[in-house]
């Protein structure tokens, strides 16, 4: 039924069937949302899980590609005075430790994000605030909240989450809503734009947006271990987040 929560079964893809529209969506519906097998890759040859929540598809893990979509290398930053002083696109890999790219993706600055080039897929791009506005408007977050800054709404952040076993101990996934949407929100940590270094693996995941707030800030979303709720923020464009792409829907 609409309202129905469980689980569904449809060649293991859909999940929390109150958020997707349907599984047939998922695999062939007429939506004009749709990937055959809720998959799309990248210009690397990378397979990433999709997922329909409301109107919109997302990809269900985080980036982790090494090339524009023309092609171009995305540069790889080791040094963390190099990495501070970027005003061009890159990413690094936490902790560099290539161990972490297959479960967490990459981290990329702002200026990667904003690239000409596209740093998502054909027919895909980085969300605006807007995009996941909606996403959280969909998802039972007040038009009140949705437009604060700081931590917002109620267990929003907990129904994006997903894979517990990562995740420390908290709020986020003591509530009963823990990955009811499948969209998979993980805790991949960020990179610090003052010093280059890491943090925050296994606690908290940053998301960048493709908005630009006041200069010289971008608009992003951290989900947290111990909030159930979602934060935007805007920070600096030298810090490396992760990015999660949406299907281009213009």
């Amino acid at each position: 039924s609409e309202n129905d929560n469980s689980e569904m079964d449809c060649s293991g893809e859909c999940f929390g069937s109150a958020y997707i529209n349907n599984c047939e969506n998922c695999v062939g519906g007429n939506t004009g949302l749709n990937e055959n097998n809720c998959t799309v890759s990248d210009i690397d040859g990378n397979v990433y899980s999709t997922i329909i929540i409301g109107n919109q598809e997302w990809m269900a893990e985080n980036l982790k590609v090494t090339h524009y979509r023309n092609g171009d290398p995305i540069p790889n930053v080791h040094n963390n005075n190099e990495w501070v002083y970027l005003n061009n696109g890159a990413y690094s890999i936490y902790d560099n430790n290539q161990n972490n790219v297959d479960v967490f993706g990459l981290l990329y600055n702002w200026y990667a994000v904003n690239d000409d080039r596209d740093i998502c897929t054909d027919g895909w791009k980085v969300p605006s605030d807007d995009e996941y506005m909606e996403l959280e408007r969909f998802l039972g977050m007040s038009e009140i909240d949705v437009q604060d800054m700081g931590h917002r709404g109620t267990n929003e952040g907990s129904k994006l989450a997903g894979n517990a076993n990562l995740w420390d101990d908290g709020a986020l996934k003591n509530n009963n809503e823990f990955g009811s949407t499948g969209f998979n929100s993980i805790p991949s940590g960020y990179r610090t734009y003052h010093n280059g270094t890491y943090h925050k693996l296994g606690s908290e995941c940053f998301f960048w947006t493709s908005t630009e707030g006041f200069t010289p800030y971008v608009l992003y979303r951290i989900i947290g271990y111990n909030y159930s709720s979602v934060y935007r923020g805007d920070n600096y464009k030298q810090i490396g987040f992760s990015v999660r792409c949406i299907r281009d829907s213009e």
